[in-house]
């Protein structure tokens, strides 16, 4: 799909949760390739970024911030059979928002499950309660409670969401340059015996964003090229891991989870203090943050293959995020001010003069060693692309806009994920966005040039162990 593509129809109302950075960006792209009318679009966000913005597209623009008090009294009148809830907010309840919009019959997509405000870093919560296993499990048990009815989209962002179809793709590449050319497999049983057969033992979510911008990062200011908010809230999470069935060593700070599908870990400590060794194509190595992400665990059960109540196959899984130069510094700051934001925030959008986001999955331990297949789009394409967005945030539309046209297009699969949505449908409406989809495979494993200048503890006999990536 292009700008120059016949737009889908959609008769419905859109209302947009959310008005940030992603929200302002995916609107120009909602209306570039949907078919609906501006005066059918409802904006309900807690603050006042993109007033102007939603004014000068025609659609209608509110700000309230939404409780579990008000929510009801504000979205229900919005909400009809065939209209659609796109949630791009922070600290509104995905799983109140999915169950509302279930009974009113509308369609739904967010980029995450968020919990209520607070729900992320309520210290009083034990960290098990605080991670993204808690809340998928309750929003897969929605699944159950409402089995037939609309299509909700979970987690469709460009992490989680966009990077699953990415996965299939390259396990098809992977395949191919094998010599084992196969048509793709139709439901997970297929795919995780397809991942399992290529010898797949590691897969990393693998972004580096090289994006500057003109003015430096100042001291008390968090700087970002994405939501501050979102950011602060996830880094702060316990980091979470889909943990592989050839795993031989648990984390000390490890813990597994007492019930659900049992496919991921999590660390006793925040993501943002979490560093990993991972790889992508323009950078090389390089170390990235262990931020936890919904497709972690998504992705790690999906791809598990059973023999009885036994896991047979599992690889492990994670994100390893290095955001651009400032964000780094102000994650130190954070983490030095005891996880206290700063009290000055700065989104990083038209004063960007440089850079990239390169976002793709690295996919390893199969015959070819290691395989990066993903985004690299600059912030010169970005803009040439489509207004109102970076390279990093267009990542994010892109996906945003390839779920909502799916879902109009599958308007009655229920509460679904992105693993199980149709990959190449979804690649063929973002693909446009991505700037240049890249594959490069590479000898590198996170042993090479260990104990260059120091003796480490790894696991020599095995490369692929999660000790090895982990920087301790």
């Amino acid at each position: 799909m292009t700008s120059e593509t016949a737009r889908i129809p959609f008769p419905g109302r859109l209302v947009i949760v959310g008005f940030g950075s992603i929200g302002q960006g995916v609107l120009p792209l909602l209306l570039r390739h949907i078919d609906v009318a501006r005066e059918r679009i409802a904006i309900v966000t807690a603050d006042g970024r993109g007033e102007e913005v939603a004014r000068a597209a025609g659609v209608s623009w509110r700000r309230v911030t939404l409780t579990p008090e008000n929510y009801h009294a504000i979205l229900e009148p919005l909400l009809a059979p065939g209209d659609f809830l796109l949630n791009l907010s922070v600290e509104v309840s995905s799983l109140a928002l999915i169950e509302l919009c279930q009974i009113a019959g509308a369609l739904y997509i967010d980029t995450c499950i968020e919990p209520w405000a607070g729900g992320y870093t309520d210290d009083a919560l034990p960290p098990e309660r605080r991670t993204n296993y808690v809340l998928r499990e309750a929003a897969l048990a929605l699944r159950r409670k409402y089995a037939h009815g609309p299509t909700a989209v979970l987690t469709h962002g460009a992490n989680p969401g966009l990077v699953s179809h990415l996965l299939k793709q390259a396990l098809l590449n992977i395949a191919r340059d094998s010599g084992r050319t196969r048509v793709p497999p139709t439901g997970r049983e297929g795919w995780a015996a397809l991942a399992e057969e290529l010898g797949v033992r590691v897969i990393h979510i693998a972004e580096r964003d090289t994006q500057l911008a003109r003015a430096p990062k100042h001291p008390g200011e968090f700087v970002n090229t994405w939501s501050i908010d979102g950011f602060v809230a996830e880094g702060c999470q316990p980091a979470e891991l889909g943990w592989g069935s050839h795993e031989r060593h648990l984390p000390p700070d490890g813990a597994r989870h007492g019930s659900g599908c049992g496919a991921a870990i999590y660390l006793k400590r925040p993501g943002a203090a979490t560093r990993v060794r991972t790889w992508t194509p323009n950078e090389g190595p390089f170390l990235g943050f262990l931020i936890t992400h919904g497709e972690a665990i998504s992705i790690a059960d999906y791809y598990t293959r059973r023999q009885g109540a036994e896991v047979a196959y599992r690889p492990t899984v994670h994100y390893a995020y290095h955001p651009c130069d400032d964000a780094v510094l102000s994650l130190h700051e954070l983490a030095g001010k005891a996880w206290r934001k700063q009290s000055a925030q700065r989104l990083l959008m038209e004063e960007i003069e440089s850079g990239m986001d390169e976002l793709g999955v690295l996919v390893m331990g199969h015959a070819k060693g290691a395989y990066w297949f993903g985004s690299q789009l600059s912030i010169q394409a970005a803009r040439r692309l489509a207004p109102c967005n970076n390279a990093t945030s267009l990542q994010v539309t892109a996906a945003v806009l390839a779920g909502a046209v799916w879902a109009i297009e599958n308007p009655a699969r229920g509460i679904v994920e992105p693993d199980e949505m149709d990959f190449a449908r979804i690649l063929e409406i973002a693909s446009p966005y991505l700037g240049d989809l890249v594959g490069a495979y590479s000898a590198w494993t996170p042993l090479a040039d260990r104990g260059r200048l120091f003796v480490e503890d790894v696991d020599a006999d095995d490369p692929w162990q999660f000790k090895n990536f982990r920087v301790t």
